[in-house]
């Protein structure tokens, strides 16, 4: 007889195949859960709170919609259950029904005005249908509710730096630094890494929410491995599309060594059906669609297919599933590129980094083993493709003369402080603009409106839309200089940006996200253009811009360096991130807990 089959002939029994259910669901059995409380339905069918628990695990197993069909029953039962709206709305909005959502949530709300957790969530679902407005009123709705709710304020937090809604940033950035060391609330650890936070904080943050979010359960079961001679390297994430992402690492998939690794690509984002898509199935020698598994199905697979090394891509990053990985799918687990940062995980072995991003000495604030590149961590492709024609200034709604300070990266990326020192910047050269991306019509109106106040007309600052990737990056011939953000610098767009001749000035403070910048241009030999402050910083861009003969000079190394620098060389890049993946192989056949190590540079590429 079973645990469940022995409290189903118990007074009570009801209440305990509940509390086995919730006990289950907290290990990460959810398959045996799902079973408990069915049984408890079963035994008590008018308890609304079992039916809510009950599609609860069945929205985590994917099972979408039977976990409806437990949500409508409970809210059936009881029609002003508070939970059971929220947590359909939840699924609604998993699956694209964003209206139903925002309907289900409003009435969590009108059952229960205090719901902190509703209101959030409808500010979530409010910021991805691009009502930031409203966004930021139901998030300031839930904080108010609730001033410890960490995950409320982290994400009302990352909508004001979005909308670039500045008034109150500086103290709520504070208090939830303030939370992070008394461990008074879990942060998101991705808005986390666009404070001016320390790398102790930073891994501080991680361990928090991985020990909350993506809990480290090992499966037990032995591994087994096609026995062809190859290692067997799956890739993990959301961006198999027309993400930045795949612009960078798209041409590393199709170079890696057939004879000595197959390639599995794992895709859990949105198939957009463009050419980036396309090239990026053909590039691997397996490609799954796992948009539509549970995280457990999705660690199976992975399992199933023999992958011996899983790359995590995405980390913590939009649209994320961390837990995945915390379900050991592979013996060796690397976290790379998208989240420059520790995962906070013990289900992670190893991260990818270089010297500069991540030195040596500042191992003991990741959880991973560093591996440490001989270049720059940065993939790029070399095959990326910049239009022919070159558009005209006043095609990009600039005019005709004057110097063009631009910074293509997103809202949330530009501070105050910074944007003091580019007011500073266009007073001193007169006829100067500044070219920015409109990430959205609230940002770039309180850009205007920040640009007012501190003496600078409006019109100086000029926006730009988003463009087909090639003619992205034609449009940096037209610009300047590149003011690159702090503490999160441009990662992909300045790439894109010394790719596109642009010159790029930069501060590289103590984090990770704030050096890569830095790391990028010491590959293309322009550590001059990397400051050690923002004074200098400063000081830098305005000596470029009243004396613009070295960006003359800069151009022409730039032009030169894109067949030449080894951070646009992406065999050898391929070669050496191989070579780091042998040492992993290595290493977990010796036994014992991975280890760091760094790769030594490969002269022989042939």
């Amino acid at each position: 007889m079973t645990t469940g089959d022995k409290l189903a002939n118990e007074p009570g029994a009801a209440e305990a195949q509940g509390t086995l259910g919730r006990a289950l669901r907290d290990q990460g059995r959810l398959e045996e859960a799902a079973a408990s409380y069915r049984e408890a339905t079963a035994l008590d069918p008018r308890n609304a709170v079992f039916h809510n628990d009950l599609g609860n695990v069945l929205a985590e197993q994917r099972k979408l919609a039977e976990a409806v069909g437990s949500y409508e029953k409970a809210l059936e039962i009881l029609p002003e259950y508070a939970e059971a709206h929220n947590n359909l709305a939840n699924l609604h909005q998993m699956t694209g029904r964003l209206d139903e959502a925002a309907a289900g949530y409003q009435r969590a709300i009108r059952h229960r005005p205090d719901y902190a957790e509703a209101h959030r969530n409808l500010g979530s679902l409010f910021y991805r249908q691009g009502r930031l407005p409203e966004a930021m009123s139901a998030l300031r709705s839930a904080v108010s509710l609730n001033p410890a709710y960490a995950e409320a304020a982290s994400l009302l937090e990352h909508q004001m730096r979005h909308m670039c809604e500045w008034e109150g940033l500086d103290a709520l950035s504070r208090s939830l630094i303030r939370m992070v060391e008394e461990g008074s609330g879990k942060v998101n650890p991705f808005g986390f890494l666009c404070l001016e936070s320390t790398p102790a904080q930073q891994w501080l943050c991680a361990r928090q929410w991985a020990a909350q979010n993506a809990r480290y359960t090992s499966d037990e079961t032995p591994f087994t491995f096609q026995d062809d001679g190859r290692i067997t390297v799956g890739y993990l994430s959301a961006d198999f599309y027309e993400h930045a992402t795949a612009h960078l690492i798209s041409e590393l998939f199709s170079l890696h060594d057939r004879k000595r690794f197959r390639i599995v690509g794992y895709s859990y984002g949105p198939d957009d059906g463009s050419p980036a898509r396309e090239r990026l199935i053909r590039s691997f020698d397996q490609f799954e669609d796992i948009r539509n598994e549970s995280f457990i199905e999705s660690a199976r697979r992975i399992r199933a297919d023999g992958v011996q090394i899983l790359v995590d891509l995405k980390g913590y990053t939009a649209d994320a599933r961390p837990k995945i990985m915390a379900l050991r799918p592979a013996p060796i687990q690397v976290n790379y590129l998208g989240y420059p940062g520790t995962m906070g995980s013990d289900a992670i072995d190893y991260a990818i980094v270089d010297d500069i991003v991540v030195p040596q000495e500042e191992q003991a604030f990741f959880t991973e083993m560093l591996v440490h590149m001989p270049d720059c961590y940065q993939v790029n492709d070399s095959t990326r493709r910049i239009a022919e024609r070159r558009p005209s200034r006043q095609e990009c709604g600039l005019p005709e003369s004057g110097f063009v300070f631009c910074c293509f990266n997103a809202a949330y990326k530009i501070t105050p402080k910074l944007f003091n020192i580019w007011t500073r910047l266009l007073k001193a050269i007169p006829g100067s603009v500044l070219w920015l991306l409109d990430s959205n019509p609230y940002a770039t109106a309180n850009l205007r409106r920040e640009a007012e106040d501190r003496g600078v007309a409006a019109e100086r600052l000029v926006f730009a839309g988003h463009l087909a990737y090639g003619d992205h990056l034609s449009r940096f011939a037209v610009a300047d200089l590149f003011l690159d953000t702090f503490p999160y610098n441009a990662h992909t767009l300045a790439s894109d940006a010394l790719w596109g001749g642009c010159p790029v000035v930069t501060f590289s403070g103590r984090t990770f996200p704030s050096r890569v910048a830095g790391s990028l241009l010491q590959s293309v030999g322009l550590p001059e253009l990397v400051c050690g402050s923002l004074t200098e910083y400063e000081k830098l861009a305005l000596a470029l811009a009243r004396n613009t003969g070295p960006l003359g000079v800069i151009r022409q190394t730039l032009q030169t360096v894109r067949s030449e620098a080894s951070v646009f060389d992406t065999r050898r890049f391929t070669r050496h991130l191989e070579a780091a993946f042998e040492i992993m192989w290595e290493q977990y056949h010796r036994g014992g807990p991975p280890r760091p190590f760094t790769v030594s540079a490969i002269t022989d590429l042939h």
